[in-house]
Protein backbone atom coordinates (compact mmCIF):
# COMPACT_ATOMS: atom_id res chain seq x y z
CA UNK A 1 0.00 0.00 0.00
CA UNK A 2 1.32 3.32 -0.68
CA UNK A 3 1.92 6.43 1.61
CA UNK A 4 -0.77 8.03 0.60
CA UNK A 5 -3.10 5.19 0.86
CA UNK A 6 -5.41 4.22 3.85
CA UNK A 7 -7.51 1.85 4.08
CA UNK A 8 -10.62 1.60 6.59
CA UNK A 9 -13.43 -0.40 6.91
CA UNK A 10 -16.58 2.41 6.88
CA UNK A 11 -15.69 5.60 5.22
CA UNK A 12 -18.23 8.35 5.88
CA UNK A 13 -18.33 11.14 3.27
CA UNK A 14 -19.22 14.41 5.44
CA UNK A 15 -18.94 15.79 8.72
CA UNK A 16 -22.45 17.35 9.01
CA UNK A 17 -24.96 16.41 11.67
CA UNK A 18 -25.77 13.25 8.91
CA UNK A 19 -22.27 12.10 9.06
CA UNK A 20 -21.22 12.71 12.55
CA UNK A 21 -24.68 10.98 13.71
CA UNK A 22 -23.87 7.81 11.66
CA UNK A 23 -20.12 7.90 12.11
CA UNK A 24 -20.72 8.13 16.34
CA UNK A 25 -23.52 5.13 16.15
CA UNK A 26 -21.02 2.91 13.85
CA UNK A 27 -17.79 3.54 16.15
CA UNK A 28 -20.45 2.44 18.97
CA UNK A 29 -21.40 -0.89 17.35
CA UNK A 30 -17.37 -1.48 17.15
CA UNK A 31 -16.64 -0.25 13.52
CA UNK A 32 -13.73 1.22 12.16
CA UNK A 33 -14.97 4.31 10.83
CA UNK A 34 -13.34 7.43 9.02
CA UNK A 35 -14.86 10.53 8.67
CA UNK A 36 -13.45 13.19 5.29
CA UNK A 37 -14.48 16.18 4.73
CA UNK A 38 -13.39 19.48 2.87
CA UNK A 39 -14.32 21.82 4.90
CA UNK A 40 -11.67 23.16 8.24
CA UNK A 41 -14.09 22.12 10.66
CA UNK A 42 -17.30 20.04 11.36
CA UNK A 43 -20.48 20.58 11.66
CA UNK A 44 -21.80 21.99 7.97
CA UNK A 45 -25.05 24.02 8.85
CA UNK A 46 -23.85 23.64 12.17
CA UNK A 47 -21.72 26.69 11.73
CA UNK A 48 -20.47 29.53 14.00
CA UNK A 49 -17.87 31.95 13.62
CA UNK A 50 -16.12 35.23 15.34
CA UNK A 51 -15.58 38.62 13.35
CA UNK A 52 -13.77 40.60 16.04
CA UNK A 53 -15.14 40.11 19.52
CA UNK A 54 -18.50 39.13 17.93
CA UNK A 55 -19.59 35.35 17.46
CA UNK A 56 -22.34 34.12 15.21
CA UNK A 57 -24.58 31.09 14.72
CA UNK A 58 -24.47 31.68 10.87
CA UNK A 59 -26.11 28.22 9.38
CA UNK A 60 -28.77 26.23 11.67
CA UNK A 61 -30.17 28.19 14.42
CA UNK A 62 -31.84 25.55 16.75
CA UNK A 63 -32.94 22.53 16.75
CA UNK A 64 -36.47 20.91 17.49
CA UNK A 65 -37.05 17.14 18.99
CA UNK A 66 -39.79 15.14 18.00
CA UNK A 67 -38.91 11.83 17.48
CA UNK A 68 -37.77 10.10 20.85
CA UNK A 69 -34.88 8.90 19.28
CA UNK A 70 -33.68 12.43 18.60
CA UNK A 71 -34.90 13.70 22.22
CA UNK A 72 -32.85 11.30 24.38
CA UNK A 73 -29.98 12.29 22.25
CA UNK A 74 -30.64 15.97 22.61
CA UNK A 75 -31.02 15.34 26.55
CA UNK A 76 -27.29 13.72 26.69
CA UNK A 77 -25.97 16.77 24.72
CA UNK A 78 -27.43 19.14 27.30
CA UNK A 79 -26.44 16.59 30.18
CA UNK A 80 -22.82 17.00 28.64
CA UNK A 81 -23.45 20.80 28.62
CA UNK A 82 -23.21 21.60 24.41
CA UNK A 83 -26.90 22.40 24.13
CA UNK A 84 -29.58 24.33 26.13
CA UNK A 85 -33.29 25.19 25.46
CA UNK A 86 -33.45 27.95 24.18
CA UNK A 87 -36.92 29.17 23.96
CA UNK A 88 -40.48 27.47 22.96
CA UNK A 89 -42.95 29.42 20.19
CA UNK A 90 -45.64 28.94 22.25
CA UNK A 91 -46.60 27.75 26.00
CA UNK A 92 -46.26 23.75 25.77
CA UNK A 93 -44.98 23.67 22.20
CA UNK A 94 -41.62 22.02 21.27
CA UNK A 95 -38.69 23.12 22.67
CA UNK A 96 -35.83 24.93 20.14
CA UNK A 97 -33.04 23.61 21.65
CA UNK A 98 -29.20 25.92 21.06
CA UNK A 99 -25.66 24.66 21.41
CA UNK A 100 -24.05 25.83 24.03
CA UNK A 101 -22.16 27.86 23.85
CA UNK A 102 -22.70 27.73 19.83
CA UNK A 103 -24.58 25.30 17.35
CA UNK A 104 -21.05 23.96 16.03
CA UNK A 105 -20.47 22.59 20.01
CA UNK A 106 -22.78 19.95 19.48
CA UNK A 107 -20.54 19.00 16.03
CA UNK A 108 -17.51 19.03 18.29
CA UNK A 109 -18.62 16.66 20.89
CA UNK A 110 -20.04 14.13 18.21
CA UNK A 111 -16.89 14.21 16.49
CA UNK A 112 -14.40 14.23 19.46
CA UNK A 113 -14.19 10.57 19.66
CA UNK A 114 -13.94 10.46 15.85
CA UNK A 115 -11.27 9.40 13.14
CA UNK A 116 -11.36 12.37 11.18
CA UNK A 117 -9.59 13.27 8.22
CA UNK A 118 -10.24 17.25 7.32
CA UNK A 119 -9.63 20.31 4.96
CA UNK A 120 -9.71 17.07 2.01
CA UNK A 121 -12.09 17.20 -0.40
CA UNK A 122 -13.29 14.11 -2.54
CA UNK A 123 -13.06 14.21 -6.29
CA UNK A 124 -13.58 10.49 -7.30
CA UNK A 125 -15.30 6.93 -6.06
CA UNK A 126 -14.25 4.02 -7.57
CA UNK A 127 -15.13 0.28 -7.27
CA UNK A 128 -12.22 -2.05 -6.12
CA UNK A 129 -11.83 -5.34 -5.42
CA UNK A 130 -11.85 -4.88 -1.72
CA UNK A 131 -14.81 -2.46 -2.12
CA UNK A 132 -14.62 1.42 -3.13
CA UNK A 133 -11.59 3.25 -3.38
CA UNK A 134 -12.25 7.12 -2.85
CA UNK A 135 -9.40 9.21 -4.62
CA UNK A 136 -8.89 13.10 -3.01
CA UNK A 137 -7.82 16.30 -4.67
CA UNK A 138 -5.07 15.88 -2.35
CA UNK A 139 -3.53 12.68 -4.10
CA UNK A 140 -4.68 10.32 -1.58
CA UNK A 141 -6.33 7.96 -1.73
CA UNK A 142 -8.68 5.95 0.73
CA UNK A 143 -9.60 2.42 0.37
CA UNK A 144 -12.95 1.26 2.26
CA UNK A 145 -15.25 -1.41 2.60
CA UNK A 146 -18.01 0.77 2.55
CA UNK A 147 -18.99 4.13 1.86
CA UNK A 148 -22.00 6.36 3.03
CA UNK A 149 -22.03 9.79 1.16
CA UNK A 150 -23.49 12.46 2.98
CA UNK A 151 -22.53 15.18 0.89
CA UNK A 152 -25.51 17.31 -0.48
CA UNK A 153 -26.98 15.02 -3.56
CA UNK A 154 -25.62 16.78 -6.73
CA UNK A 155 -22.02 16.62 -5.27
CA UNK A 156 -22.74 12.90 -4.30
CA UNK A 157 -23.93 12.44 -7.93
CA UNK A 158 -20.92 14.02 -9.24
CA UNK A 159 -18.31 11.74 -7.12
CA UNK A 160 -20.00 8.52 -8.44
CA UNK A 161 -20.18 10.13 -12.09
CA UNK A 162 -16.18 10.91 -12.01
CA UNK A 163 -15.59 7.46 -10.89
CA UNK A 164 -18.05 5.73 -13.13
CA UNK A 165 -20.66 4.46 -10.62
CA UNK A 166 -22.84 3.03 -12.01
CA UNK A 167 -27.15 3.28 -10.54
CA UNK A 168 -29.97 1.97 -11.70
CA UNK A 169 -32.14 4.54 -13.46
CA UNK A 170 -35.01 4.07 -10.54
CA UNK A 171 -32.21 5.05 -8.11
CA UNK A 172 -30.76 7.92 -10.45
CA UNK A 173 -34.13 9.65 -10.81
CA UNK A 174 -34.99 9.71 -7.59
CA UNK A 175 -31.71 11.38 -6.49
CA UNK A 176 -31.94 13.95 -9.54
CA UNK A 177 -35.35 14.77 -8.10
CA UNK A 178 -33.64 15.96 -4.86
CA UNK A 179 -33.84 20.18 -5.39
CA UNK A 180 -31.82 22.80 -2.92
CA UNK A 181 -32.77 25.96 -1.59
CA UNK A 182 -29.43 28.29 -1.65
CA UNK A 183 -29.32 31.20 0.98
CA UNK A 184 -27.35 34.35 1.56
CA UNK A 185 -26.41 34.65 4.95
CA UNK A 186 -25.24 38.25 6.76
CA UNK A 187 -23.10 38.37 9.85
CA UNK A 188 -23.50 42.10 11.37
CA UNK A 189 -21.50 43.72 14.32
CA UNK A 190 -23.33 46.13 15.55
CA UNK A 191 -22.31 49.23 17.59
CA UNK A 192 -25.24 48.52 20.18
CA UNK A 193 -27.89 46.61 20.88
CA UNK A 194 -30.76 45.57 18.81
CA UNK A 195 -34.21 46.28 19.15
CA UNK A 196 -35.87 42.38 18.73
CA UNK A 197 -36.91 41.60 22.11
CA UNK A 198 -36.18 38.28 23.52
CA UNK A 199 -35.52 35.37 22.67
CA UNK A 200 -33.80 37.74 20.12
CA UNK A 201 -35.48 35.83 16.72
CA UNK A 202 -38.22 37.35 14.06
CA UNK A 203 -39.10 36.02 11.01
CA UNK A 204 -40.73 39.01 8.70
CA UNK A 205 -43.99 38.10 7.21
CA UNK A 206 -42.73 39.25 3.90
CA UNK A 207 -39.27 40.59 2.37
CA UNK A 208 -36.55 39.49 1.47
CA UNK A 209 -35.34 38.87 4.90
CA UNK A 210 -36.56 35.01 6.31
CA UNK A 211 -35.56 35.57 9.69
CA UNK A 212 -32.71 37.80 12.08
CA UNK A 213 -31.10 36.46 15.15
CA UNK A 214 -29.46 38.40 18.08
CA UNK A 215 -26.52 36.03 18.95
CA UNK A 216 -25.98 38.27 21.82
CA UNK A 217 -29.42 37.88 23.05
CA UNK A 218 -29.33 34.28 22.09
CA UNK A 219 -26.22 33.87 24.72
CA UNK A 220 -23.48 33.27 21.80
CA UNK A 221 -22.04 36.61 21.50
CA UNK A 222 -20.47 38.77 23.57
CA UNK A 223 -20.68 41.59 21.68
CA UNK A 224 -24.04 42.89 19.73
CA UNK A 225 -24.19 40.64 16.59
CA UNK A 226 -27.28 39.56 13.86
CA UNK A 227 -27.50 37.20 11.44
CA UNK A 228 -29.61 37.49 8.64
CA UNK A 229 -31.04 34.97 6.71
CA UNK A 230 -32.17 36.19 3.19
CA UNK A 231 -35.78 34.31 1.68
CA UNK A 232 -35.25 31.69 -0.84
CA UNK A 233 -35.97 33.93 -3.76
CA UNK A 234 -33.96 36.53 -2.83
CA UNK A 235 -30.51 34.73 -2.85
CA UNK A 236 -31.47 33.01 -6.00
CA UNK A 237 -31.90 36.44 -7.55
CA UNK A 238 -29.03 37.93 -5.83
CA UNK A 239 -26.48 34.58 -6.22
CA UNK A 240 -24.19 35.40 -8.81
CA UNK A 241 -24.13 39.62 -7.91
CA UNK A 242 -21.56 41.09 -5.77
CA UNK A 243 -22.05 39.57 -1.93
CA UNK A 244 -21.47 43.09 0.05
CA UNK A 245 -24.05 45.00 -2.17
CA UNK A 246 -26.30 41.98 -1.79
CA UNK A 247 -25.21 42.06 2.34
CA UNK A 248 -26.04 46.01 2.08
CA UNK A 249 -29.11 45.19 0.45
CA UNK A 250 -30.62 42.41 3.56
CA UNK A 251 -28.92 44.93 6.04
CA UNK A 252 -31.19 47.87 5.13
CA UNK A 253 -34.43 45.70 4.91
CA UNK A 254 -33.24 44.27 8.80
CA UNK A 255 -32.87 48.21 9.54
CA UNK A 256 -36.17 48.58 11.50
CA UNK A 257 -34.90 45.55 13.97
CA UNK A 258 -31.01 46.25 13.90
CA UNK A 259 -31.54 49.43 16.47
CA UNK A 260 -27.89 50.44 16.04
CA UNK A 261 -24.96 51.25 13.49
CA UNK A 262 -23.66 48.23 11.63
CA UNK A 263 -19.80 48.02 12.47
CA UNK A 264 -18.88 45.60 9.66
CA UNK A 265 -20.03 42.58 8.34
CA UNK A 266 -19.66 39.39 5.91
CA UNK A 267 -21.76 37.39 3.67
CA UNK A 268 -21.77 33.79 3.93
CA UNK A 269 -23.57 31.50 0.84
CA UNK A 270 -25.10 28.43 1.74
CA UNK A 271 -25.22 26.91 -2.24
CA UNK A 272 -27.21 23.92 -0.56
CA UNK A 273 -29.05 25.77 2.50
CA UNK A 274 -31.82 22.78 2.60
CA UNK A 275 -33.98 21.04 0.58
CA UNK A 276 -37.04 22.19 -0.99
CA UNK A 277 -37.66 18.35 -2.64
CA UNK A 278 -36.57 15.47 -0.33
CA UNK A 279 -36.71 12.38 -0.81
CA UNK A 280 -39.35 9.97 1.09
CA UNK A 281 -36.79 7.30 2.72
CA UNK A 282 -34.29 8.29 5.73
CA UNK A 283 -31.29 6.71 3.28
CA UNK A 284 -31.19 5.19 0.33
CA UNK A 285 -28.75 2.39 -0.86
CA UNK A 286 -27.02 2.51 -3.95
CA UNK A 287 -24.75 -0.43 -3.63
CA UNK A 288 -25.03 -4.22 -1.70
CA UNK A 289 -22.05 -5.59 -1.73
CA UNK A 290 -19.65 -3.63 -1.29
CA UNK A 291 -21.95 -1.01 0.62
CA UNK A 292 -22.49 2.35 -0.95
CA UNK A 293 -25.26 4.40 0.16
CA UNK A 294 -26.56 8.31 0.41
CA UNK A 295 -27.73 9.94 3.43
CA UNK A 296 -28.09 13.69 4.86
CA UNK A 297 -31.22 15.97 5.15
CA UNK A 298 -32.64 15.03 1.65
CA UNK A 299 -33.48 12.16 3.02
CA UNK A 300 -34.69 13.13 6.53
CA UNK A 301 -35.94 16.84 6.24
CA UNK A 302 -34.93 20.17 6.22
CA UNK A 303 -33.98 19.54 9.80
CA UNK A 304 -31.00 18.86 12.08
CA UNK A 305 -33.45 16.25 13.48
CA UNK A 306 -34.08 15.19 9.76
CA UNK A 307 -30.11 14.65 8.77
CA UNK A 308 -29.37 12.75 12.40
CA UNK A 309 -32.12 10.67 11.78
CA UNK A 310 -31.34 9.76 7.92
CA UNK A 311 -27.83 9.22 9.19
CA UNK A 312 -28.59 6.54 12.09
CA UNK A 313 -30.70 4.84 9.64
CA UNK A 314 -27.90 4.36 7.48
CA UNK A 315 -25.72 3.71 10.47
CA UNK A 316 -28.52 1.03 11.33
CA UNK A 317 -28.54 -0.22 8.08
CA UNK A 318 -24.73 -0.83 7.83
CA UNK A 319 -24.55 -2.58 10.82
CA UNK A 320 -26.63 -5.51 9.53
CA UNK A 321 -24.86 -5.71 6.31
CA UNK A 322 -21.25 -7.66 5.95
CA UNK A 323 -18.91 -5.02 5.06
CA UNK A 324 -15.83 -6.17 3.05
CA UNK A 325 -12.22 -6.47 4.85
CA UNK A 326 -10.41 -3.73 3.10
Amino acid sequence: MADSERSVEILVVGAGMAGLAAASELQRAGHAVLVVDEGHDVGGRLASRRIGLATFDYGAQFMTARDPRFAAAVEQWAAAGVAEEWYRSSPGGHPRWRGKPTMTAVAHHLARPLDLLLARRVIRIRRHAAGWLVELESGETILAGAVLLTAPTPQALALLDAGQVGLTSALRARLERIAYECCLAVMATLAGPTRLPPPGWLAPAEGPVAWIADNQLKGVSAAPAVTIHATAAFSLQHWDHDRQMSGQKLLEAARPWLGSDVVEFQVHGWRYSKPCQSEQDLCLVLNRQPPLLIAGDACGGPRVEGAALSGWAAADLLKQMAVPSS
